[in-house]
């Protein structure tokens, strides 16, 4: 199927729903409630508008994938071909891990093998492919344990005069310190003896696709609402305020639901400044009841991507599916509204390493993986936060 089929199909299925939605609204404003199979039919194109969204992402994800890294036309050192062949014969069979060792630069003998630059870069490219905080937050990588970022808590002083007019003392910008630590997050994959012999697996590829995997679902879950403590701080973990340190929330109007007004006063709480790189995040489910939502000249505030490349809007902004964001339930941070790479920082430690492990499972060869992220906010006025009420 054709990305253009899909978005004209998008579409079609979103007239239909704006057709079904009125007469339940109609019936709602004559009778005081709407019938159940209007009810129903509603929800049933509400659920197909979800699942022509989640086919064109699929495709435009699949069209946009970055191709596998090319070699920089630079010739491997004697050592870096005897390390990558000696790491090779490590993950198969074990038993050379002195040798691997002694032809790594890397000082940490007891935190396992460093893995090849190629694995490394593998590991790293498919984390980012399935991992929707990386897509936009900002990223660095580190050789220290913790990166640190001066935040400006305001704006120096200025002020106009004359060429011969005195100059008066003007104020001094006041700064702090956001320190963002790295943790240890780890993969154990598994397999056998019998696998790892088959000379046609590539076993460096094998455990690069098992261990991102493993990495991007838990770096997806502490990005969004881990506590900071042996783990990233997550966006939603902050407290409330809008002081340093603390993210704004906006609470709706009603318990339990989300109307037009709660989402124009979170849209209108972010400074100019951050508006244009803005985008709402929130689980699936959430983005249905979006769907729902019209001004005060009965226009609908949601809208399909208008050709393959888009994604739907809400106000004009992107809206980005986060899975790991609450459902709409009271006191629940539903849905997070602002510029992502000015607010929220990803940290990675430089380095993955694995351990072979033939003992403590028999028959299978776990390989403990290791890698070192962190994440913080760093601009606490560049994310807004919607509060469902209690």
């Amino acid at each position: 199927m054709e990305i253009n089929q899909v978005v004209t199909e998008l579409n079609t299925a979103f007239a239909a729903f704006k057709t079904a939605n009125e007469a339940r609204l109609k019936a709602i404003e004559t009778k005081g409630y709407a019938p159940a199979d209007v009810e129903a039919k509603v929800k049933e194109l509400n659920d197909k508008l979800t699942e022509q969204e989640t086919l064109m992402k699929k495709m435009q994800t699949a069209m946009n994938k970055a191709p596998a890294a090319q070699s920089n036309g630079e010739e491997k050192s004697e050592k870096q071909v005897a390390y990558e062949k000696a790491f090779k014969g490590y993950l198969r069979k074990g038993g050379n891990e002195h040798e691997v060792k002694a032809l790594s630069s890397d000082s940490d003998v007891d935190g396992g093998l460093l893995v090849t630059p190629e694995m490394s870069s593998e590991v790293i490219k498919k984390i980012y492919e399935t991992s929707e905080v990386r897509k936009y937050a900002s990223q660095q990588t580190i050789g220290s344990s913790s990166l640190q970022i001066l935040e400006d808590l305001d704006e120096a002083g200025a002020g106009h005069v004359g060429e011969t007019q005195p100059r008066t003392e003007t104020s001094t910008p006041q700064f702090k310190m956001i320190e963002i630590p790295v943790h240890e997050i780890y993969a154990e994959p598994k397999a056998t003896q019998t696998f790892l012999d088959d000379a046609s697996i590539n076993v460096e590829s094998w455990l690069a696709g098992k261990v991102a995997e493993k990495f991007a679902r838990l770096e997806n879950t502490d990005f969004v609402s881990g506590n900071g403590v042996v783990k990233a701080k997550g966006f939603l973990s902050y407290d409330a305020g809008t002081g340093f340190g603390q993210i704004q929330q906006v609470e709706t109007n009603a318990s339990g639901v989300i109307a037009a007004d709660d989402m124009m006063s979170l849209f209108y709480e972010l400074k100019t400044a951050y508006v244009n790189g803005a985008k709402w995040f929130m689980k699936r489910e959430t983005i249905k009841k979006l769907r729902l939502l019209k001004d005060l000249e009965n226009r609908y505030l949601w809208a399909p991507g208008l050709d393959g490349n888009a994604s739907s809007t809400f106000l004009g902004h992107e809206i980005v599916e986060f899975a790991d964001m609450p459902a709409v339930a009271a006191s629940a941070l539903s849905i997070a509204w602002g510029d992502m790479k000015q607010g929220y920082q990803i940290v990675d430690r430089i380095g993955i390493r694995t351990l072979r492990d033939p003992f403590t499972q028999k028959p299978f060869i776990k390989f403990y993986t290791t890698k070192r992220v962190g994440g913080g906010v760093k601009n606490f006025e560049a994310l807004k936060l919607l509060k469902i009420k209690a």
